[in-house]
């Protein structure tokens, strides 16, 4: 049976919108670290703003979190993140899985995050003139 601030963070993380984000003082520390492939800070201040930025920069995304593993204290998200961006708008949704380590501490809020997910494959490789690059260097590469 997972921990209930787990769960937390998991719903809070299905169920984000813009209108969530301010949320995120119930399920992060006030000093938290979080890194993904282009960011990096440390403060819920800025770690709202990310997520601000995510909803001005790509439509309707969301969140299904598939997995967790770890202890009470320490483990790992796996997920998937459904968009439409910008560059691709009018075509089908695209798909970004990834998996995040979270930390949590003694009172159950998160304090480290950090994502891993292939920039390459999962987002480049969609984009019409990078993916065809980067289709064509796979090839030679091979």
């Amino acid at each position: 049976m997972r921990a209930a601030h787990v769960d937390a963070l998991i719903s809070f993380y299905e169920g984000l919108s813009p209108d969530t984000v301010d949320g995120l003082d119930e399920v992060y520390a006030a000093n938290a670290y979080f890194k993904d492939p282009f960011n990096e800070m440390n403060g819920i201040g800025h770690i709202k703003e990310i997520f601000r930025d995510m909803y001005r920069r790509i439509e309707e995304p969301r969140f299904v979190v598939h997995q967790w593993s770890g202890s009470d204290r320490d483990g790992f998200l796996v997920w998937d993140m459904r968009f439409r961006s910008g560059a691709m708008r009018g075509g089908p949704d695209q798909l970004i899985r990834g998996v995040s380590h979270i930390r949590f501490n003694a009172a159950g809020k998160v304090t480290y995050h950090r994502d891993y997910w292939d920039t390459g494959e999962e987002l480049y490789a969609k984009l019409p003139v990078i993916g065809w690059l980067i289709a064509w260097l796979r090839k030679k590469l091979a």
